[in-house]
């Protein structure tokens, strides 16, 4: 399951609950709400990966990502992630002891910590004794590709198969249907579009800062008078073109 296909997966909150039920071994756990990140109400913006962030009915906050790259430091991906979310979480002047509960569930195709485990519970741990201190964050790291038998390896084998029948995640099921129908496949080639066209907009906005650097650097070396250039291109531009033209030499 990739993580486009996922985050519209995502979007049904009766298989998220029954995803983070699993996970997080909490029968009685609810799913109030599901923000993902091609959402219109994703105010946490692109830096922070959301393929679904749940809010819980005890008012905490899940984020669920699923990573099938391996080319990444994933530890310090998910520490990012769970820090954007809880600085953009936060209400001005709001205490300490308010700041939200988060649980980061990260979901990659591979054991990229090596233990042999399908699930790993992160904890912050006082080195001289032992003792788990909670300061609100939850790490948990889930992979597809250990299988020990649990519930959980259970779930992951769902996100790993072309196909999904088991009435033991009957909600997963239910929604991996609706979006193997004509409909289901519709919604995720949008998103999929919806992606493409802004890594479009992107490159052309880069090649086209590139172009200015260049022009600038050109002007530089033709002695151009620092004050002319400025009055084209901006500051920002003019040092980093000046900037690169010093590595250069």
């Amino acid at each position: 399951m990739d993580d486009v296909f996922f985050e519209v997966f995502a979007k049904d909150i009766p298989a998220c609950q029954e995803i983070l039920r699993t996970i997080l071994e909490d029968d009685r756990l609810i799913v109030e709400e599901v923000i993902v990140q091609s959402s219109e109400r994703n105010l946490y913006g692109r830096s922070v990966r959301l393929d679904a962030l749940c809010t819980l009915g005890n008012g905490s906050k899940c984020n669920i990502e699923v990573q099938r790259s391996d080319r990444d430091n994933h530890m310090k991906r998910a520490r990012f992630n769970a820090s954007v979310i809880t600085t953009r979480s936060a209400e001005p002047g709001e205490r300490f002891q308010d700041v939200l509960e988060l649980y980061i569930v990260y979901i990659s195709e591979f054991d990229f910590l090596g233990g042999g485990l399908t699930t790993y519970h992160v904890d912050k741990t006082i080195r001289e004794n032992g003792m788990i201190v909670d300061d609100g964050l939850h790490e948990i790291f889930v992979n597809t590709v250990i299988k020990d038998g649990s519930r959980i390896s259970d779930l992951m084998s769902c996100f790993s198969s072309k196909d999904v029948n088991t009435a033991e995640f009957p909600a997963v099921t239910k929604r991996f249907r609706e979006l193997k129908s004509e409909g289901g496949a519709s919604a995720v080639c949008e998103v999929m579009e919806k992606y493409l066209e802004e890594a479009r907009i992107e490159a052309s906005a880069e090649a086209k800062k590139s172009e200015r650097i260049q022009a600038i650097r050109n002007m530089i070396e033709l002695e151009v008078p620092r004050e002319k250039i400025l009055k084209k291109y901006s500051l920002e531009e003019y040092q980093e073109a000046e900037a690169s033209l010093a590595t250069t030499l």
